[in-house]
């Protein structure tokens, strides 16, 4: 049996540094599982659906990596999935201040289930899906900060929304 880690987060949209986390786990585990949150905090330009759809359409040549759909506790996916661990990016420190109470959290609720961490790219590090958003928002270039699968659909959601 291969050992499964869970990749989390909203992916809207998936941005070229979530493709690059999800490539470096699959150095590490044999299975990527990409878990696509319905986050209540957040207004998402694309549905859960239409996430998922992007994720398996740009993974599609890469074995190893699936997407779900989860609403609920992270570590109740982990287990359901029997994964071994959570798989996340850190862009900079901020990212390992939000994390950590997470982790000690997920600890408690997960004992067997390990937190991975993988540092971002340096040329990706200041790529986050808000930022990406805002940027094509007012007209600016996107296109080397999410995959093409990704790019027109984004550009046309904006301006529909506009």
């Amino acid at each position: 049996m291969g050992r499964t880690a869970i990749y989390a987060g909203t992916f809207d949209p998936l941005t070229v540094g979530h493709v690059s986390i999800v490539r470096r786990g699959l150095r590490i585990f044999d299975e990527v599982v990409i878990a696509v949150a319905q986050n209540i905090r957040k207004s998402p330009l694309f549905s859960v659906a239409e996430r998922i759809a992007f994720i398996e359409d740009v993974f599609a040549q890469d074995l190893g990596v699936r997407a779900v759909a989860f609403d609920g506790l992270l570590v109740d996916l982990a287990t359901d999935l029997g994964a071994a661990a959570l798989l996340r990016g850190l862009r900079n420190g901020a990212d390992f201040e939000y994390e950590a109470p997470m982790v000690h959290m997920n600890r408690h609720l997960a004992p067997d289930v390990e937190t991975v961490f993988v540092c971002g790219e340096q040329n990706e590090v200041f790529v986050s899906s808000s930022l990406v958003k805002e940027v094509a928002r007012f007209g600016g270039d996107i296109s080397p900060f999410v995959p093409p699968q990704v790019l027109q659909p984004l550009l046309d959601r904006i301006a529909e929304r506009s």
